[in-house]
């Protein structure tokens, strides 16, 4: 098996070049300085020429308040791009996995979303990551669809950082209290990519860390594991106000995983601890 990794520089493709290099299994990261994948042809010039058979496309525009501002550079990446991926894919006969988002739904309610409800984005970047899906549905059977949220790792900026270098500057951080998902740490979902890649298990997947939070509580589990004295205080999302919307609810049925006997991930504060050791 040979697996091209888009992305390989963020947060995600970083994680899974690793996991993928531990399994020797024969892989490839890339990155913008390799090829733009909005450019059709340099795609599938790089692509034909590693020939890969299987591709994980972690590349993504996740700039979600800069989105609203940027809602064609947005979609160029998110959809385009990835249009340009499944395209390449199908040339090359090559398997694809596609990381999405919990922005594609609404986030209303308080159910957990199953793969295959409504979905409603209410975000620029919600909306691109949708249309990157319907692009590898159309394009591709042979395809995964991961949706993930609330990512954190050790390569790239996230919350967990965000909330360490505020900590350090402040006594106490208003933090979000009234949405509720669950936190992805890049390491566990890396290996559940590299567990799906080898399977013919195709399909639409919510695959997070076990168990549910608000960002003020990911937030006081932050502080405590890391021993710093930082007082939560939590605020509803009204006194919050920024650019993009987010969805009150992140809640992700996983199922899905169980059906296709793929191993769910830890709960998130086992692996909160885990990053920090």
């Amino acid at each position: 098996m040979r697996v091209l990794v888009t992305g390989a520089n963020g947060q995600l493709g970083y994680d899974v070049i690793k996991a993928l290099s531990e399994q020797n299994i024969d892989c490839k990261g890339v990155d913008y300085a390799d090829f733009d994948i909005a450019d059709k042809a340099a795609t599938q010039i790089a692509i034909q020429s590693y020939n890969p058979t299987a591709i994980i496309h972690c590349a993504a525009y996740t700039a979600v308040d800069k989105a609203e501002d940027e809602p064609e550079m947005c979609r160029k990446i998110n959809e385009d791009g990835t249009k340009n991926i499944a395209e390449a894919c199908k040339l090359v006969d090559a398997k694809m996995i596609y990381i999405s988002t919990d922005y594609v739904f609404s986030g209303e309610g308080e159910y957990f979303y199953k793969p295959y409800d409504p979905t409603k984005p209410i975000s620029v970047y919600g909306k691109t990551k949708l249309a990157g899906e319907k692009a590898v549905q159309e394009t591709l059977e042979k395809y995964f669809i991961v949706r993930i949220s609330w990512v954190f790792g050790k390569n790239g900026n996230n919350f967990v950082k965000t909330m360490l270098r505020l900590g350090k500057e402040r006594d106490s951080i208003n933090v979000v209290c009234d949405q509720i998902g669950s936190p992805t740490y890049t390491a566990d979902i890396a290996l559940l990519l590299c567990d799906m890649i080898q399977t013919n298990k195709y399909g639409i997947y919510h695959a997070t860390n076990e168990g549910t939070c608000s960002w003020a509580e990911f937030a006081q589990e932050i502080f405590n594991l890391s021993n710093m004295n930082t007082i939560v205080i939590p605020i509803p999302t009204a006194d919050y106000i920024t650019r993009a919307v987010r969805p009150m609810n992140s809640r992700m049925d996983k199922t899905c995983l169980d059906n296709a006997q793929l191993p769910k991930l830890p709960h998130w504060k086992d692996s909160l601890r885990k990053f920090f050791n």
